[in-house]
């Protein structure tokens, strides 16, 4: 699920941004900070032509604060601020960890805030007109040469300043594009969104992982 969530991210400074870069991406992390909630519904891609794969899926996630539910390929992520519970109904299994904050590797939608402070550095890229809409691209650059990862272009609107597409290209050729579908804010949500129901889950396995 790392490539759903870098899609979440809302950008702030860097060592490393053009003046213009910095500018862009500040004023996409400022207007994301300041909703309440966000519920993004998105589409998925990955092309892999060495490996003659193509496929493309949808999603969801709903994200307040540092709790969030993410719903993909089959398969659900609720964070509640404390434990991380992934729900599998194909293997009637939920497991429940720790959320490991420490672990600079691991990337959750509670981290889309701050996961650009370090490992890349930017600059501006091309503009594209995609139905009437003005999408500015800005280049991400890994820093570490052993990274998987090969370029990654982030898609701005820059009317609404929300994240519109990422674009994620591999050392081994492989393409993850992710495209926002629809981005709502302050949404009225339930007060036990985050709140794992064991109730709902009778007939699952429960594994605890710590």
């Amino acid at each position: 699920m790392r490539q759903i969530v870098l899609v979440l991210a809302a950008l702030i400074s860097s060592f490393g941004f053009s003046q213009d870069a910095e500018t862009l991406l500040n004023e996409v992390y400022n207007k994301t900070k300041s909703y309440e909630n966000i519920s993004i519904d998105f589409k998925y891609v990955l092309q892999n032509n060495s490996e003659n794969i193509n496929q493309e899926t949808r999603g969801d996630v709903i994200i307040q604060g540092d709790n969030y539910v993410l719903n993909f390929l089959g398969i659900t992520q609720m964070f509640d601020g404390t434990s991380l519970y992934t729900i599998s109904p194909e293997d009637e299994e939920v497991t429940i960890s720790t959320d490991n904050t420490e672990d600079e590797f691991t990337i959750t939608p509670s981290k889309m805030l701050s996961f650009y402070k370090e490992g890349y550095t930017y600059e501006m890229d091309i503009v594209q007109n995609v139905k009437g809409r003005k999408i500015q691209f800005v280049k991400l650059n890994p820093i570490d040469t052993n990274s998987e990862i090969k370029q990654v272009l982030l898609g701005i609107d820059a009317n609404t300043k929300h994240i519109y597409n990422l674009i994620e290209i591999g050392k081994n050729g492989a393409k993850t594009t992710l495209t926002v579908n629809s981005f709502k804010t302050n949404e009225p949500i339930s007060k036990t969104l985050f709140t794992f129901d064991k109730s709902k889950y009778g007939d699952y396995y429960i594994n605890r992982l710590d």
